[in-house]
């Protein structure tokens, strides 16, 4: 706190601690206000307002901005190269009730914006199937035409399988003779050929109709294998030579972050779970989850994709 004594008149300068404020980008951020909430209820007397952006410029009239008469200010159609620090200047007098001195105080308040996006939406999904032996020929030829039947079941969704892979391994139980299993694993993504063309029809950002959509793939797929085991249960007289394992079925949620956005629970815990713009001197050049440092930071910017 500094004070300057001029006369009979008083300057009080007061600064606060800077505010995180999260915005999805391409929408509009909330009001931000100009005071804390003690100020707010009290009466306060000729008040200025002075707003001045990240690339420290006053914000008075700016087309993307909605700035108040009471000092509240709204970003406009968030985008990455909006983030930084948005601080207000507020002015104001007090003036002592015996003696009418007027003394002026000056409060700082400091924002720091960010641009967010949602995560995308993946699912690692793990199934295992019973065969009479490891070496068999025809466990390979399962394995393809199940991944083609699983695709077929979700390709009108823009979504398909990646990362498929399986093993078979062997299991002497206790009073029971060996019994050989295929562990299958793939991944359910939301990103198939034509996925562009499907995020060109939703308006703005595509992360909430890409992770509908993947959901659903996913729900599709687990009924897929749900109707197997009732198959086995209610309609085979004689039980395949592969044949799926009842409740086997199992989808794990992977996260990625488009380029330039990462996650960091520890600098933004209050939007953990979010994908935030990189900071200046760090980018994401893939759909990684982490924003790496730059060796030779020369990056200045929000939401590098290169150094």
């Amino acid at each position: 706190q500094l004070v300057w004594n001029l006369h009979f008149t008083s300057f009080t300068l007061l600064s606060c601690v800077a505010v995180n404020v999260y915005v999805k980008v391409f929408t509009n951020s909330p009001f931000l206000v100009c005071m804390d909430l003690a100020r707010s209820q009290e009466e306060v007397i000729d008040p200025k307002y002075l707003w001045i952006g990240p690339d420290g410029r006053n914000l008075e009239g700016q087309m993307y901005v909605n700035l108040t008469e009471t000092g509240k200010l709204m970003v406009m159609g968030f985008k990455e190269s909006m983030s930084g620090a948005y601080t207000c200047t507020l002015s104001h007098k007090i003036i002592e009730t015996m003696t009418q001195e007027e003394r002026e105080v000056v409060e700082a308040y400091k924002f720091m914006v960010y641009a967010y996006r949602e995560a995308d939406h993946a699912y690692q999904v793990f199934v295992r199937y019973t065969t009479r032996e490891c070496e068999l020929p025809a466990n390979s030829q399962f394995f393809e035409e199940l991944k083609k039947i699983v695709n077929n079941i979700i390709s009108d969704l823009t979504c398909h399988i990646i990362e498929s892979s399986y093993k078979c391994h062997s299991f002497k139980r206790p009073k029971q003779g060996l019994r050989h299993e295929l562990f299958v694993s793939f991944q359910v993504n939301p990103f198939a050929p034509g996925w562009v063309e499907v995020c060109h029809q939703v308006p703005y950002d595509c992360e909430d109709a890409t992770n509908t959509r993947v959901q659903e793939a996913k729900d599709r797929i687990g009924e897929f294998f749900n109707k197997q085991a009732y198959a086995l249960k209610h309609e085979f007289q004689t039980v395949p030579t592969i044949h799926y394992v009842d409740n086997s079925f199992s989808a794990t949620h992977i996260d990625s972050c488009r380029p330039g956005f990462g996650k960091n629970d520890l600098t933004h815990k209050n939007c953990a779970s979010c994908c935030v713009v990189c900071d200046p001197g760090t980018y994401s050049p893939n759909n990684d989850v982490t924003c790496q440092i730059c060796t030779r930071p020369r990056v200045k910017k929000y939401g590098a994709r290169s150094c």
